[in-house]
Order: structure tokens, then sequence, then C-alpha cells
């Protein structure tokens, strides 16, 4: 029986967690045409042999358009099932969940990786692509805009991350998460900011939120009720005239009621050179709000970086599970320090057991 709140086990739909620790995703820009490699295999491995109850792969392209850049791991066809098989597989053997997060990146697409300067590449770059988004309206003023989505390019969107869904259940993944958040494409429907449409996907809270919710149905009936289904959206846009955390407690709510078990929040991502009050746990408030407000599971990111702070956090009930990101690029094995930390008990792989602290 655990002593810590943070290492209790908590369940979602029969599926158990064998703690409140989350992997978050993370973008590694080392994919070839989606393919995943042993890169991937080892980065996410590495997290679960560490002791953290679900570990959620990156943002997973669900057509090649909607990759962030040409590195992304995606899942638009079948072949890009048998490596993350094998990945979900190694997860698995470790006691570990494994997630899949889906995304499509619409107008912030075509740009080169970070760790080369993550600048956006035109159209007419051989190396880029046409961005689309719900308006002609682009991420910063320098780049190109997209081209705003017709009705028939809504309708392969969503019928893009409903094959993936497919996919990701053949493969074996535990949970899906829908990326709503971080100025990708479904954020940018749902903030007034981007989206300027006049149609039924623009104008109104409603009109701006339908896509989101739309795909949120479509993946849920694809995913079923047996496995858990994560939403992840971001509750401000930091900006006077953008989106708020009002308006995402009514969002939560909805998304709720269309199947989303869990709303991992995040923030900000859709307004180039924004001020973030960046502190310790940031972001918290606005899951703790959610949570109460929309009486929904939420799961909490944010510089989130010691056992203590995590566990105070999920004490005081302001989340039901912690996400960490950095963090564990620092240390692929915080569950296991945060069992030193707080006096608690976890499973150690046997290969590592002789490096598992001494109590005296």
């Amino acid at each position: 029986m655990s002593v810590s709140k943070l290492l209790s086990p908590f369940a979602i739909r029969g599926t158990v967690f064998k703690n409140r620790i989350v992997i978050a995703p993370m973008c590694q820009y080392s994919a070839t045409d989606g393919f995943a490699n042993d890169w991937h295999l080892v980065h996410l491995g590495s997290r679960a042999t560490g002791g953290a109850a679900l570990i959620i792969q990156e943002a997973t392209a669900v057509s090649p358009e909607g990759r962030i850049t040409a590195n992304d791991l995606g899942l638009w066809k079948d072949g890009h099932i048998a490596k993350l098989q094998q990945i979900v597989n190694f997860l698995h053997s470790q006691g570990a969940l494994a997630g899949i997060q889906l995304a499509h990146a619409g107008r912030k697409a075509s740009c080169v990786p970070p760790f080369k300067g993550g600048a956006q590449l035109p159209s007419s770059d051989p190396e880029g692509w046409k961005t689309l988004g719900p308006s002609p309206i682009a991420f910063k003023d320098t780049q190109e805009p997209p081209a705003a989505l017709d009705e028939a390019g809504i309708r392969q969107v969503i019928n893009d991350f409903v094959s993936a869904t497919k996919r990701a259940r053949e493969a074996g993944y535990d949970v899906v998460e829908i990326h709503g958040a971080h100025g990708y494409l479904l954020h940018q429907f749902y903030s007034p900011i981007s989206n300027q449409r006049t149609d039924e996907y623009g104008g109104s809270f409603e009109n701006r939120v339908k896509l989101l919710l739309e795909i949120t149905r479509a993946v849920k009936k694809e995913w079923g009720n047996e496995k858990p289904l994560f939403v992840r959206i971001s509750a401000t846009d930091w900006t006077e005239g953008g989106w708020t955390i009002e308006d995402s407690v009514r969002l939560a709510t909805l998304l709720k009621e269309a199947g989303a078990d869990v709303i991992d929040t995040s923030t900000g991502g859709n307004v180039s050179g924004v001020h973030i009050p960046l502190k310790p746990g940031y972001q918290v408030e606005f899951a703790a709000r959610i949570r109460k407000e929309a009486a929904v599971t939420t799961g909490a990111v944010g510089l989130i970086t010691s056992p203590q702070q995590a566990e105070e956090i999920l004490v005081k009930e302001e989340a039901d599970l912690i996400l960490i990101a950095r963090e564990s690029l620092r240390n692929p094995n915080f569950p296991l320090l945060a069992a030193a930390v707080l006096q608690d008990e976890i499973h150690w792989p046997e290969q590592y057991d002789r490096a598992k602290p001494i109590h005296v």
C-alpha cells in the first residue's frame, strides 16, 4: 500500500495506472517519413524502466501535411504500425501503459526541427509544403499564410484522426490523446485569434469548438469505451482577446460529454511572442479550475520538477495525474527518485535492484 498519493494507483475506465506519474509527449524530430526507429524505442523505453505509469508518445501526425517537421512520427499508413508495436510491447513488458498523442500541426507545420533553427519552410521550398488552417492567417507575420480548410478538407482531417486511431488500436496502445493545444490545428480552430471564419466552424464559441468536438466524438467511436481517451488543450492564449480559462471550463464540460476521460491541461502556443509568466507549476491553477468547475479528471503539466511538488498538487486535489516532460529528460528515473524522496515503495527493474536506496 502506497503512503504517497503520487505513487498510488489510479483507474480510468478499468485501466489501472500503477501510479499518478505520466510522461508527457515530447517531440524528438528523429523520424523519417513518419517511421519510428530505435531512438524512439530507447527514449520511450527508458522512461518505462524508470517507473512511470503511462508513457505518451510524442505528437504523431495523422497526415503528412499535419507534421510539424519532416522528422515527425506519423500514423497515416499501415506501414507505421510494426515499429510502434515493438515499442508498445516493450513498454508493456516494464509494467507501463502506452499512450499516443495524435496531432495535426495546421499552420505551424512545414518547419525544420528546433535544434536546427525551427524556421518554417515556405511551400516553394523543396523540403516544405503548403500548411492548412481555419483561416489564412499566419502564425508569424514573416510566414506564408495557410490555406483555409474547406468543407472537404475538414472532413478529411476528421477521417485522418479516425484512421490513425484505428491504427493505434492495432498497435496495442492503452491511451489515445487528441492534441488540441499549443497552437496546432484544433487549437487554431477554437481560438478567436486564429479563427476568423464566417461559416459553421467560426464566429461563436460553439462554432469554433465544433471541430475538436467532432473529432473527439469520432475518435471515441473508433477507440471504444474500454480504454481511456485524453484531450490536451491550451487553457489560455495568455493574451487579450484570445482563448480564456472560462472558455476552457466550458470546453472541458463539452469534451467530457463527447467522451473525453482526461483533460490534459497545458497553455499557450497560438500567439507568437506572447509573455507567459513562467514559474514552478505555472499551469496547475488551470487544471485545478477545470477539475473543479467541469467535474472532469485532469492532468497537470508545466515546470513540475520535484516529487514533493507533485505530491502537493495531488494532495490539494488540483489534478489527478502529474505529467512531466523536461524533468524526465533530465532524469528518466524520476518515479524511482520519487519513491526514495517520499519514502514510499515502487517496483524497480531487477537489473537495477542493486541501486535501490538503503534507508537507514
